[in-house]
């Protein structure tokens, strides 16, 4: 941890002598929706299996087995090298730091509602209004607004039954704070830099409250595992274990800076310390969410054993009428919710303070985790959208290529019409609807029976596909008409057809699409 530098004059510190020092810090040192026209359904298990035996696909952003060995089969968990192996990673990913503030705090679902109160609360005493807006916003919009959305969506309780704890939530009711007449001696924009600052450690405080059930509850449930595979197990609960671990340690980090001093001189430089393990942790997780989702939705309609256990399990009041879903979708809350904290609290800091670079840096590094989640995510849904449309197409005759290949996404699919060359000759015009899959790579040419595709002809994209307009006033064609060239094709000849979408619209993208030259 870098030593926090000095305040600069007339920002009042306070050392902290009745704060609690944290228990362990020597311990510190050790560091998903399927497609709507994609049938039949696809299995997760199934499509994860056939993916990884392409053994050309980089799976380094998901999971492994390894972490995972509570899941292994009892007769694996009989030997004692494999027990002794199992317990040891169980107390590595265990830290026996225990925040005061997390009884304080509601669970990570009910905070942002209860914080949302106190804020309104805040802008009838000193807090301005627009701050109190400000606030309102960040609770409520981006990633927040998922967070609220979850909610109501997956939890639903009434208003009145939101869990309010008697011991406050906001830093100027602390007793650090009040002892020391902080609220008299500090300026407005101060305690409101306090309060902002503070939400850091009060959100970490709840979300590792959460994460807790989520882990000692839910995952830890030996029932629960007993309904589920190994690889289900792994796929829902993914590596939420080493997640808390890593909240656990950036919490400790967060209240060891307030029991340095009350008056937090910042925050930037203990969250760019802990960004390389966000990163680590954050982006597999995510990425891994699509599946959860898709997983926990089959779960629930085929697996009565799994719905009978799982139920059994939310009812418990540690859950506090929240399902397993809200649980599991907290990482990803989180981590865009510490961007919007970082954000309000460089609002509220001088632009001449030294801990404004450091703030940006933070910002910036938590920006590129959610980029990254991001990019996760994407590339997860293209592999799920090519294992899909394998199961789809049938080659017959023509020689059949893999379609899940490492690079490979989709770029545009949709029907045409293509027109009849031999009934043209006769002075009649006649069409055949032809389904078009153009990938980054390749292009595929097919006919669509029921919900199959028949490949027809494919074709090297974009070294061997070419397109033309047409003088279709000139040439008697539908105006909407255009000349796709295979230079190379399955057929064994060059292939010339001329096509006709639907609309103009349609003519425009797939001729840029389809062009060598976007």
């Amino acid at each position: 941890m870098e030593i926090m530098g000095q305040p600069p004059s007339g920002f009042p510190t306070l050392e902290s002598s009745s704060a609690e020092e944290p228990e362990g810090l020597d311990e510190r040192k050790d560091c998903l929706n399927q497609p709507e026209d994609c049938s039949p359904v696809l299995d997760i298990s199934s499509a994860l299996r056939s993916v990884a035996l392409m053994g050309t696909w980089n799976f380094g952003s998901l999971p492994s087995f390894e972490e995972d060995d509570s899941t292994l089969s009892s007769d694996d968990q009989d030997t004692s090298a494999e027990g002794a192996a199992a317990a040891a990673k169980e107390e590595a990913l265990s830290i026996s730091f225990q925040s005061k503030y997390l009884l304080t705090f509601p669970l990570y679902q009910d905070y942002c509602l209860q914080e949302v109160k106190e804020m309104y609360s805040l802008s009838k005493s000193f807090v301005s209004e627009p701050i109190a807006r400000l606030s309102f916003y960040h609770t409520s919009q981006s990633p927040s607004r998922v967070e609220r959305q979850q909610v109501v969506t997956l939890s639903s309780p009434p208003p009145n039954l939101i869990r309010v704890h008697a011991a406050s939530t906001l830093w100027q009711d602390l007793d650090e704070v009040k002892a020391a007449g902080l609220l008299s001696s500090l300026t407005t924009r101060q305690i409101r830099l306090q309060e902002s600052t503070f939400e850091l450690i009060g959100s970490e405080a709840s979300y590792l409250r959460s994460l807790g059930v989520a882990v000692d509850h839910f995952y830890a449930s030996m029932p629960l595992k007993q309904t589920l595979s190994q690889m289900e197990h792994h796929i829902l609960f993914s590596n939420i274990r080493r997640v808390k671990a890593a909240s656990e340690r950036f919490l400790m980090d967060l209240t060891n800076r307030l029991g340095q001093s009350v008056v937090i001189y910042q925050v930037g430089d203990i969250v760019l310390e802990h960004c390389p393990a966000f990163c680590t942790l954050y982006v597999p997780y995510v990425t891994n969410m699509m599946y959860q989702e898709a997983l926990i939705n089959q779960l629930l309609k085929q697996n009565t054993d799994f719905v009978f256990s799982l139920s059994k399990l939310e009812s418990d009041p540690v859950c506090q009428r929240q399902h397993l879903k809200s649980f599991l979708v907290l990482p990803f809350q989180r981590i865009t919710r510490i961007k919007l904290i970082l954000e309000s609290i460089l609002k509220l800091t001088d632009s001449d303070s030294d801990t404004v670079s450091t703030l940006e840096k933070a910002i910036e590094a938590i920006h590129e985790i959610v980029m990254e989640c991001d990019k996760g995510v994407k590339k997860m849904k293209q592999i799920e959208e090519l294992v899909c449309l394998e199961m789809l197409l049938d080659f017959g005759k023509l020689k059949s290529i893999p379609l899940v290949v490492n690079g490979r996404f989709l770029v545009r699919e949709g029907p045409v019409r293509q027109l009849d060359l031999e009934m043209a000759y006769n002075l009649r015009t006649s069409f055949i609807s032809i389904y078009l899959h153009l990938f980054n790579d390749l292009l595929i040419i097919s006919s669509k029976k029921d919900q199959r595709f028949v490949v027809e002809d494919h074709a090297e994209y974009p070294t061997h596909v070419n397109v033309k307009h047409l003088k279709t006033e000139v040439l008697v064609l539908p105006p909407d008409s255009f000349l796709l060239h295979l230079s190379k094709s399955q057929t064994g000849q060059p292939t010339i057809m001329i096509l006709v979408p639907h609309t103009r619209s349609d003519k425009e993208v797939w001729m840029k699409m389809l062009s060598s030259k976007q």
